[in-house]
């Protein structure tokens, strides 16, 4: 199953009815984005630049790489040298990560165009079999990418900050906590997700801007 609008608005409105917490954020800041992003190579490869560093880093380094390569595929981006990719902003290990992506993109080890067809934990398997892309990094394709309802990535930083602020803990949630947190949202966790990273943007990261 894959979210439309129309089962994404629902769902949005399901929870905000069912949970006083996610409700307040609608109730504040409106309807979240559902946060559509296009599958395929050149995603993957932003997903693994946006690892533990700034979404506009991130999105920085994909530009600097993509004008390197001219087109941001397998066959271009395994022609770059090192040079090519430090220069881009990419470290060592993303690059290593990177290759190693492509190689399996061209041996056909992993086929981008055949996840969609695939249980969620399916593709779990079939991602995270790839040097450098972990759970966090699989399931944000499942949730953005391939419009998955029920994705939790518990080892999200920024979702963990906003499970903190709403729910009013002492500290970050953990993963295992996160999990526990999130069993309430089921089965629409990828709606929640969403509902909480616009809390996020609107909130947290807002005031960890002000006070730098």
């Amino acid at each position: 199953m894959r979210l439309t609008s129309k089962t994404f608005n629902d769902a949005v409105a399901t929870l905000a009815e069912r949970d006083a917490d996610l409700g307040a954020i609608v109730s504040r800041f409106g309807r979240p984005k559902m946060w559509r992003r296009t599958g395929g190579y050149a995603t993957l490869v932003l997903l693994i630049l946006e690892q533990q560093v700034s979404l506009s880093s991130a999105q920085a380094a994909h530009r600097r790489l993509t004008a390197t390569a001219g087109s941001l595929t397998p066959e271009r981006v395994g022609q770059l040298s090192d040079q090519e990719f430090r220069a881009a902003g990419v470290s060592r290990q993303k690059t290593r990560y990177i290759r190693h992506l492509g190689d399996s993109v061209l041996d056909r080890s992993l086929r981008i165009d055949r996840l969609g067809r695939k249980a969620d934990d399916e593709v779990r398997s079939e991602l995270t079999r790839i040097k450098g892309i972990g759970p966090w990094t699989a399931d944000v394709y499942l949730l953005t990418c391939l419009m998955r309802p029920d994705v939790w990535p518990v080892g999200d930083i920024a979702l963990q900050a906003a499970a903190k602020d709403v729910k009013g803990l002492d500290a970050r949630p953990g993963p295992a906590e996160l999990t526990g947190i999130g069993e309430a949202w089921r089965p629409w966790r990828s709606v929640a997700a969403r509902i909480l990273w616009h809390h996020y943007l609107n909130t947290v990261r807002t005031r960890k801007g002000n006070a730098e």
